[in-house]
């Protein structure tokens, strides 16, 4: 239920990793802040209009906050007028060249995503340290098991936790021996193991923010699995204070698959948790398809709140006694519908869809209401 109270439930608790908290743009990353999601845009910065229209789609999935990529001038050009248009803090993804680092702090980066012994010499990473603290920027260590340094490699034979852990740290220092703090790290692989033991060592090593990530891991199916595991095992240990998961897919759906995440270790609650059978003879009307419309005709409620859709009276009733609004299917085209845990009505096949969905956007509406009224009082 809504109200689920969870320390009566200690074998849910999560205890997370102490973490220093920083601040990108508005949003409090680390310490007691929520974990954040992030994606990317993959549109072409130097378009403002495409990527400011993606950024949008992603605002309303409710991203965090989103990182750009400025690979060129024209990119840092037109990131000034994409972060006016943002609602959430922009991060600027930067590789190699250090002006463009500048540049978009100048521009109104609330971040900027680089490897600071990758950008030049001491003197250009010290341009750009100064040009962060300038600029209010937070900066994010972004460490990939694909493109470690060269000496690290020849270290350590090959990608391996020690060698990501070495290159963090080894970043680290430098923004350390500038005064600079206001950073957090990721130390990335496609590799769930060799992700999850660099995340698992570095969090022993530093207090700064973690961002977390199983980089390139595949498509929207194959990707949210391999990410799953990989950033689950970590949350559930308490590792992680932003997340990104990486799918080629699009990135609003980056975003929800970053919520389910959250929402299934009892992170975050934002929109509708669904629980739903995987259907059989017993059916008494097609899970899968009314799952299908229901996630996409809901996926406009940011309330918490939890609906079960089971097939049958196997399983149904003890779902949904479980959760905010149930229906369990019946026998000829009629099916139970249940408020709060307890049977209330039936509902006829026809009907049913439409009058799930205005059930739930009246449950949202109540607790939003409800909440008001005591941040009123308070």
């Amino acid at each position: 239920m809504t109200a689920d109270n969870p320390s009566l439930r200690p074998w849910r608790d999560i205890e997370r990793r102490k973490s220093r908290k920083i601040m990108v743009g508005d949003v409090p990353v680390g310490g007691d802040a929520p974990i954040t999601v992030q994606t990317m845009t993959n549109t072409l910065t130097s378009d403002p209009k495409a990527t400011i229209d993606q950024i949008r789609r992603c605002e309303e999935a409710g991203v965090d906050i989103i990182r750009v990529s400025c690979p060129d001038v024209e990119s840092t050009t037109a990131l000034k007028q994409i972060v006016r248009a943002s609602r959430v803090p922009i991060v600027a993804d930067i590789h190699f060249h250090y002006k463009r680092g500048i540049e978009a702090a100048e521009a109104g980066a609330a971040c900027l995503r680089i490897n600071p012994g990758n950008i030049g010499n001491a003197a250009r990473v010290k341009e750009v340290v100064d040009a962060a603290k300038a600029n209010g920027c937070a900066i994010r260590i972004g460490v990939n098991a694909g493109s470690l340094e060269k000496d690290l490699l020849e270290k350590y034979g090959e990608p391996c936790p020690e060698a990501l852990v070495e290159s963090a740290l080894d970043h680290i220092k430098i923004l350390q021996d500038h005064d600079f703090h206001e950073y957090k790290v990721a130390v990335k692989a496609s590799d769930v193991f060799l992700a999850v033991a660099a995340y698992s060592q570095l969090a022993d090593a530093v207090d700064c923010p973690l961002h977390l990530g199983i980089t390139e891991a595949g498509g929207l199916i194959g990707g949210t699995v391999k990410s799953s595991i990989g950033m689950g095992n970590l949350l559930w240990a308490g590792i992680g204070d932003t997340i990104r998961v990486s799918l080629s897919a699009e990135p609003e759906e980056e975003v929800r698959v970053g919520y389910e995440m959250l929402k299934a270790l009892g992170l975050r609650t934002r929109g509708v948790r669904v629980v739903s059978c995987p259907s059989c003879a017993r059916q008494g009307f097609d899970v899968i398809r009314t799952v299908q419309t229901l996630e996409e005709r809901l996926q406009h409620i940011r309330t918490p709140l939890s609906l079960s859709v089971l097939g049958c009276v196997v399983n149904g009733p003890g779902e949904a006694r479980e959760t905010d609004i149930g229906i369990t299917g019946g026998g000829a085209g009629k099916h139970m519908v249940y408020l709060s845990g307890v049977t209330d009505h039936h509902v006829a096949d026809v009907d049913m869809v439409d009058h799930i969905v205005k059930l739930v956007e009246a449950k949202a509406a109540e607790i939003e209401a409800a909440t008001e009224q005591v941040e009123a009082a308070e």
